[in-house]
């Protein structure tokens, strides 16, 4: 069985001082590939650090998030072109719309998230969209920027059907993590009315771990315990989920298989 953890900050200061450990532990849990999403000019260096390490189980992507939006964001906007330019990327990531920490910024953040996103159809990238308390905002930028050639994901999805729907319609992957495993989330009822061919797993540590680990610190081989959700509320194996998900990640951020 082979599993993807598709969002996944291992080079954040919470791997500091065990990421061999957690390394080992993801790929003794049938975890083969991570793709990691920048925040910021300020992790960009900690991420190909640890993609140096653990070049064989590594991916990254390039972006600045939406928290990060602020008075340098311009400076941010040039870190992102300069490092897409480079290549190395299979994604723009991780971009959007946040609404919880600060709404002064929509204007900025909207601006740089529909920039970013018609970087990545000039690049043939998909992108991965955060969004927080900003579904309407952020459905509203990717149809406007959205042509056909824009793929992506919402990331950690937890809204509702409608949302869902309007996603999909968009041609969106969604993004299952540790949330579907806490009660009364909501989102295994939503995701049981989701086409499979349009779902990836991940796990967006060390946030969001699930049940049993909820409120400790996420690792990526815990998207297994997502998986098996998931398997449930399909009413499949977790074995014939794990196939459709990994499948549907390699195509979106043409992955090579090289587990294979």
């Amino acid at each position: 069985m082979t599993l993807i953890d598709t969002h996944t900050h291992l080079f954040t200061r919470h791997f500091d001082n065990d990421l061999d450990i957690v390394m080992s532990n993801a790929l003794n849990s049938d975890v083969r590939q991570m793709l990691l999403p920048n925040i910021d000019k300020g992790t960009t260096d900690r991420m190909k650090a640890v993609q140096s390490r653990f070049p064989d189980q590594v991916r990254m992507m390039m972006g600045v998030h939406p928290c990060s939006i602020g008075e340098t964001w311009e400076e941010e906007m040039d870190h992102v072109r300069s490092e897409l330019n480079s290549g190395g990327y299979v994604a723009v990531g991780e971009i959007g719309i946040d609404l919880y920490w600060d709404k002064t910024t929509l204007g900025i953040q909207q601006k740089a998230f529909e920039q970013q996103m018609a970087w990545a159809k000039e690049m043939d990238l998909p992108v991965a969209v955060h969004c927080r308390d900003a579904y309407p905002e952020v459905i509203e930028s990717i149809r406007k920027v959205q042509d056909g050639s824009l793929q992506g994901v919402l990331h950690c999805f937890t809204g509702a059907n409608e949302y869902a729907g309007q996603l999909l319609d968009l041609g969106f992957h969604l993004g299952i993590g540790g949330v579907i495993t806490f009660k009364n989330s909501g989102v295994a009822e939503v995701a049981a009315n989701l086409p499979l061919e349009k779902l990836v797993l991940e796990t967006d540590s060390p946030y969001l771990a699930p049940v049993p680990y909820r409120g400790k610190r996420n690792q990526s081989s815990y998207v297994r315990f997502v998986a098996e959700k998931l398997a449930e509320v399909k009413g499949i194996s977790v074995k014939e989920l794990a196939e459709i998900t990994t499948a549907n990640a390699v195509k979106l951020f043409k992955l090579e298989t090289s587990w294979e």
